[in-house]
């Protein structure tokens, strides 16, 4: 490609084989589908399985597909390089068993009427969540941790997003924290820095389980929490 996409989406993808393919080349048929310039960015981070090697197959096969690699399973690192490497105005930040374009027919209106950031919030009020209840909780939990450590004024961190890159990256620059909870640090320093964030429902299901299972990730989690939440109230 030589002229800039409109739209970037970064999907961070771990231990992905059995869907990638198949999800990579439904999620480019229905972008192209919609007449959107875009660009699709797929972050591959410490992969065991053959992830990697599909990744980079479908780069060289489909113009449209760009694929990264690190050698570490750090999501949040690989969230970071994707949207770094974005060329799109818009970017968006997916996962690879949603591909919700819904979502971004939705947030792209948003944006055109003055959000910077939009958030898919899996506990908005309008939103139908077909996860399972323990997953649901977690997400319920996560939530008021940030709530109450943070005086975080939302309902979710960690769903779909999309915002203006040049809005966003002087609030990536700023964010410490990696793994599980960059994505919850850019939205909580966008809103604190001034940006206009606004949630929209989503309707989710899962696929199939998570790549790295929820009590494995709780101990990382807790960690960078506590860490945000002493450069945030102390360091600002």
């Amino acid at each position: 490609m030589t002229t800039p996409p409109e739209i970037s989406v970064v999907i961070p993808i771990y231990n992905e084989a059995a869907i990638l393919e198949t999800a990579v080349r439904g999620l480019v048929s229905r972008l192209s589908s919609r007449g959107w310039p875009f660009e699709l960015i797929l972050s591959e981070n410490g992969s065991t399985d053959d992830t990697a090697q599909i990744a980079a197959a479908l780069a060289r096969e489909l113009p449209n597909v760009r694929a990264l690699h690190d050698r570490a399973p750090n999501y949040g690192r690989a969230l970071r390089v994707g949207i770094l490497a974005a060329r799109g105005d818009i970017v968006v930040c997916d996962e690879i068993d949603l591909g919700d374009l819904d979502f971004y027919a939705r947030a792209l209106t948003a944006l055109q009427h003055g959000a910077d950031l939009v958030v898919g919030s899996k506990r908005h009020p309008e939103s139908l969540d077909g996860r399972p209840w323990l997953r649901r909780q977690g997400t319920a939990v996560m939530s008021a941790l940030l709530q109450v450590a943070l005086d975080f004024k939302g309902t979710d961190t960690h769903g779909l997003k999309a915002f203006k890159r040049e809005a966003l990256l002087p609030v990536l620059e700023r964010c410490v924290v990696e793994h599980h909870l960059l994505a919850s640090e850019l939205v909580i320093r966008a809103s604190r820095m001034g940006l206009v964030v606004e949630e929209i429902p989503l309707r989710l299901r899962e696929i199939r389980p998570p790549s790295v299972g929820l009590l494995r990730r709780v101990p990382h989690v807790l960690t960078d929490l506590a860490r945000l939440t002493y450069v945030i109230r102390f360091r600002k």
